[in-house]
């Protein structure tokens, strides 16, 4: 595993990994650990879009649906060019979700000194997903915003990812970038799925 890690941190350098995977599939608790890990740093577009609901008295995403694109643009993206992070490797939680905004992403990313240089998927059947929402709601271990805890905007969520994410992570597979993970287990697992699928692919891509 250590080995894996100084493999990934060397290669990534201060470019950024963005992680993706249905609702429940462990996107932020994955991306935590590995920026942890990297002595990178974690940013999360559901927490940033929050947090600027919150500050702003808005409820774009309270139905489980999307933000717009333009506002996303305008919150989200600025984050890559914080002079605190300047210095550091970046894991993404899920930036940029809608098709269309990969382009963006990847265009601000590297001009800011962090380019995408990886995408894991988290591979999480639909069941799979709905049976650790059931849970998590009946042991109410994840701090659950009360839109999270309704079955038809969860269903919503699910369907914004089927719908508008998975042609994002098709296109990050034309590019080369996709790196599956496989996530039907522990979180330890998990993550450890995680690391040596993106250990593969660094020594895939070291060699071109």
């Amino acid at each position: 595993m250590e080995e894996n890690l100084e493999t990934i941190k060397n290669w990534l350098g201060t470019g950024s990994i963005n992680v993706f995977g249905l609702p429940m599939s462990g996107k932020d608790t994955v991306g935590v650990q590995l920026a942890e890990k990297l002595g990178g740093k974690f940013l999360s577009s559901g927490l940033i879009v929050r947090a600027m609901e919150q500050a702003t008295n808005q409820n774009l995403t309270h139905e489980g649906k999307l933000m717009p694109s333009s506002i996303f643009y305008d919150w989200v993206l600025p984050y890559f060019e914080k002079p605190e992070l300047a210095d550091y490797p970046l894991v993404l939680s899920s930036i940029g979700r809608w098709a269309g905004e990969e382009d963006q992403v990847m265009s601000v990313a590297a001009a800011s000194g962090h380019p995408i240089k990886a995408v894991v998927m988290l591979q999480l059947s639909e069941p799979a997903a709905i049976a650790r929402w059931e849970a998590a709601k009946y042991l109410n271990d994840r701090g659950l915003r009360a839109d999270d805890a309704d079955p038809e905007v969860f269903k919503t969520r699910i369907n914004e990812y089927r719908e508008k994410t998975l042609p994002v992570l098709r296109h990050y597979q034309e590019l080369g970038l996709l790196v599956p993970a496989k996530a039907e287990a522990s979180r330890e697992q998990v993550f450890q799925n995680v690391v040596e699928a993106l250990a593969s692919f660094t020594h895939r891509a070291s060699k071109f």
